[in-house]
């Protein structure tokens, strides 16, 4: 989509890495936080009362809390290329960020930071592909309410829906609490694992409450859309975004998530807001089964592949 850029940027011995969605012409923001615990940065600013009309970037980090240190080299790089709201005196670039816990599947010392931030719009090109376990994806996990050596290999996922002149896509981190269902069939593509193959992280939920694994998760995300938005039209379109998600992880929204979606109205195609927010959903729920179905592990393995493995 043109004036779209994505970038990722990784640390493979931390696992950990973050992936930025940069439009240095502006574009109009929306969010909507439904999860719990989540770790955001300026988000604020992107309700519809305040000032600020447009944002330049979205950055999606991991690292918790330390990952939003990220957007502080987002910052530089739209700075230095004279990008931001201007003060009078500077030009401040509009950058909000969310955030996953992985700091229990690698060296929880090493974290997204103001150089990986910036690294990542080094990376950043139009019409990025790349899926799987690159940019925050790295460290992205499912079905952890049993413990790591239960859970299942995520990443992040893409997608993108034209119908005529509208263009709207999506980009997803899934590193859910919950198990990842195939929307369709209703078949399991990632969760938590029995010894007998992928378990229920409800039914562990509904017998085992007492002895769960409060692991700190969250799905974040960014739709973006050719289609023209005011920042209300856009936070609504943030809101029934998370269809996508509600369709495709159960349970979502749990004390333990984060879950965080932005939304971003890019150009100045007049479209039904009906229309564009029933794409939203389809499309984000296409994002969440790319995210888990393009992962694999640092060593090549395939989809799905148990995360104990990956650690050995």
């Amino acid at each position: 989509m043109m004036g779209i850029k994505i970038g990722h940027a990784e640390n493979h011995q931390g696992i950990t890495g973050c992936t930025v969605v940069l439009c240095p012409e502006g574009a109009v923001g929306g969010v909507d936080v439904r999860g719990a615990a989540p770790g955001t940065r300026e988000t604020d600013l992107l309700n519809p009362l305040m000032t600020v009309g447009q944002v330049h970037g979205i950055l999606l980090a991991g690292g918790s809390a330390f990952g939003l240190a990220a957007a502080d080299g987002v910052m530089a790089y739209l700075e230095e290329l004279g990008v931001g709201f201007d003060v009078g005196i500077a030009r401040v670039p509009i950058v909000p960020a969310a955030v996953i816990f992985d700091l229990a599947i690698g060296d929880h010392q090493v974290r997204p930071d103001c150089q990986m931030g910036y690294q990542a719009c080094l990376n950043a090109v139009e019409n990025n592909l790349l899926e799987g376990c690159v940019g925050v994806g790295i460290g992205a996990t499912v079905g952890k309410i049993k413990g790591m050596e239960w859970a299942t290999k995520s990443g992040l996922g893409m997608a993108e829906i034209k119908v005529g002149e509208l263009e709207i896509g999506a980009v997803v981190v899934v590193n859910a609490v919950g198990d990842v269902y195939e929307p369709q069939s209703g078949e399991i593509l990632a969760g938590v694992r029995s010894e007998l193959g992928f378990g229920k992280t409800e039914e562990v939920l509904r017998t085992s409450y007492q002895e769960i694994r409060q692991f700190t998760n969250t799905t974040i995300g960014v739709v973006y859309t050719n289609a023209r938005l005011t920042k209300s039209e856009a936070n609504k379109l943030a809101q029934v975004s998370h269809q996508g998600l509600v369709r495709t992880i159960r349970p979502i929204h749990t004390a333990f998530d984060g879950d965080t979606l932005f939304a971003l109205g890019c150009g100045n195609l007049e479209i039904d807001q009906t229309l564009l927010g029933m794409l939203a959903g389809d499309v984000v729920s296409q994002a969440v089964v790319r995210a888990v179905t393009t992962a694999s592990d640092m060593g090549g393995l395939p989809a799905g592949k148990n995360v104990q493995k990956m650690l050995e």
